[in-house]
């Protein structure tokens, strides 16, 4: 197939647009999960828009993730793109429909490039060079503040670009925005810890191992796929953990344009039902893995619809 000639930022029509659009869409349904039941929720632009966002996400994840080349191959392959990234969005001709998507995006949202560039930061984290990856052994964080520094570059950030997509005016959005973000990657760190332990990526914090008598080792030997007294010890103080930062969720939603709070509603409400799901396996993330059921993800997204609609139709009478 012939691909498409490139185009100029001033020769992008809205059709070409369209197009880019309907391609991110496409990615976010395929590869979001969580994400996309909170983006039907959304008005059809800040829908667009944060679909771009994801697809921009799940390219530079790809490139990082791709195991089969090695880590100094995927640090080039991700500076590459970065690179191309940069010429398109100074409006160099591109043919990459998320480029162009998220170019227009990032206009019509005043979202900022180093807020991008961060995006693209946090997934070249577990591409560094280390003195434990160069050993064969996984990559660590000393302690939470460390992790923190993680979570943000990979959740918070996203964040904090979704906020302005959202739509906010106080500033006090931005750290619970934050925060939120923090919520949101420790449970994912909770959910995927057997999956990570076979991928030698360990996330726990090596000070939280050490209080509960957990080594690296038992982690990644679980054969029999049973869960340990301090295992569940472990895993229970990093979600007391998560639950704290979800409370800065419920401080954002009132902060938060009315027209989008149903979308951000949906999405923190089926995180932290993975969470509680995760509790309510008295925190055995070993023997399988724990997840929010389809159904109980369309509950959730059917009462996002109904409040969303119920805002448009306030809007319309007030308008009247």
């Amino acid at each position: 197939m012939t691909p498409p000639a490139p185009v100029t930022i001033s020769a992008v029509s809205t059709a070409q647009l369209q197009s880019a659009y309907s391609v991110c869409r496409s990615i976010a349904r395929r590869e979001a999960k969580n994400f996309y039941y909170a983006f039907v929720a959304l008005p059809a632009e800040r829908r667009n828009a944060i679909c771009a966002i994801y697809a921009f996400m799940r390219r530079a994840d790809d490139l990082a993730d791709d195991e089969s080349f090695s880590r100094e191959t995927r640090r080039l392959q991700l500076r590459t793109w970065l690179d191309e990234w940069h010429s398109a969005r100074a409006g160099a001709d591109t043919a990459d429909p998320v480029f162009l998507a998220v170019r227009d995006a990032a206009s019509r949202f005043a979202i900022p490039h180093s807020l991008l560039d961060e995006l693209v930061a946090g997934t070249t984290m577990d591409l560094e060079e280390t003195a434990a990856s160069r050993a064969g052994l996984p990559d660590t964080y000393a302690d939470f503040e460390e992790l923190y520094r993680y979570c943000y570059l990979v959740a918070s950030v996203v964040g904090l670009v979704c906020i302005r997509i959202f739509g906010y005016s106080d500033p006090r959005a931005e750290i619970l925005a934050e925060h939120t973000g923090i919520a949101f990657q420790l449970t994912n760190i909770l959910r995927d810890v057997a999956e990570d332990a076979e991928r030698n990526r360990i996330y726990l914090p090596l000070t939280y191992l050490a209080r509960h008598n957990v080594t690296i080792l038992q982690l990644q030997q679980h054969s029999d796929k049973k869960i340990t007294v301090e295992e569940r010890a472990l895993f229970q103080s990093l979600a007391t953990r998560a639950e704290e930062y979800y409370n800065a969720a419920r401080e954002l939603l009132p902060l938060i344009d009315p027209a989008s709070r149903p979308a951000l509603w949906v999405l923190v409400t089926i995180y932290h039902r993975l969470l509680l799901r995760i509790a309510a396996r008295s925190y055995d993330v070993i023997s399988e893995r724990v997840t929010v059921p389809r159904w109980q993800k369309l509950e959730i997204l059917v009462r996002g619809l109904l409040w969303m609609a119920a805002i448009r139709l306030r809007l319309r009478i007030s308008s009247k």
